[in-house]
């Protein structure tokens, strides 16, 4: 595997600082900025750099990558005029945005970055912190094919697979339609739970039914831990769905469960629940 490539990362949440010690460990030198400067430091202990800004880090590293919350978080790291991404020229320099962010937002990213001769890959994942932790996760790429090709030894060692969809912002979409799936399985698995239960059958009971038939998968099996336990520490958060279903509703989403499911997660998050994984959701419709 080719680790010649020095790397930038911005963004050490519950994804991002598993991803980089992958890459730490796969050999990668990796600099970091971060805001909240004590989340760089267990990463710093185990050979990762620090950088003072934006424009420091992409200054001396050949691909810098962005793992952040938001559509706004994403626009100020790139546009801020003191010590942003783009506040100087730098030009043979690749950006991937590993942010989950509205297509047009890809969109705009890769027309200012091509403005400067700098490459863009917008690169979300599916997946959230334990294939974070094992470099399991699924990533959508869109940018020019040139682009994909260089930094693909990044997404080998982060990923179990790399998926090239297209132009910069269709990576953006199948983002947003593959949270649009996971909202609507884990909605349907909490109201057959909670249907199952009011008619006397028991959560352990209608897990296995659901997990040891055709409609089983992934994450019916993953979120069953934590309907047993009603316990629901994020491993993706509530209030990240709903900003999803809010981006993928704005990008055209129209289809008949489209508003009920966004409006059903809206309520979980106004009660409370944003904050604890998204399978929180059973707690709502009780």
């Amino acid at each position: 595997m080719n680790t010649n490539l020095k790397l930038g990362w911005i963004g050490l949440g519950n994804m991002g600082n598993p991803m980089v010690r992958n890459l730490l460990e796969a050999g990668f030198k990796v600099a970091v900025f971060n805001r909240s400067k004590d989340k760089e430091t267990p990463l710093i202990e185990v050979g990762a750099t620090s950088a003072s800004s934006p424009q420091e880090l992409i200054e001396h590293c050949d691909v810098v990558v962005t793992m952040l919350s938001n559509d706004e978080a994403v626009k100020e790291i790139f546009e801020d005029k003191t010590s942003g991404l783009l506040s100087k020229s730098f030009a043979g320099k690749t950006i991937i945005n590993m942010s989950t962010v509205a297509p047009d937002t890809s969109r705009y990213l890769a027309m200012l970055c091509n403005e400067q001769q700098i490459g863009f890959i917008d690169a979300p994942v599916s997946g959230s912190v334990k294939p974070a932790q094992d470099g399991t996760l699924v990533i959508i790429v869109g940018g020019k094919p040139e682009t994909y090709t260089h930094v693909k030894p990044v997404f080998d060692v982060l990923g179990k697979i790399s998926i090239y969809v297209g132009i910069a912002g269709v990576a953006s979409s199948a983002k947003l339609a593959i949270n649009y799936l996971l909202g609507l399985n884990l909605q349907g698995l909490a109201e057959t739970v909670l249907f199952a239960e009011n008619n006397g059958v028991s959560k352990d009971d209608m897990l296995s039914i659901v997990n040891e038939g055709a409609c089983a998968n992934g994450i019916t099996k993953i979120k069953s831990t934590a309907i047993l336990s009603d316990s629901f520490p994020a491993a993706f958060a509530l209030k990240h769905l709903v900003k999803d279903l809010k981006l993928a509703n704005d990008a055209g989403l129209d289809s008949p469960l489209a508003q009920p499911l966004l409006d059903s997660y809206s309520k979980a998050e106004n009660e409370g629940f944003g904050e604890e994984d998204v399978m929180a959701i059973i707690k709502s419709l009780k």
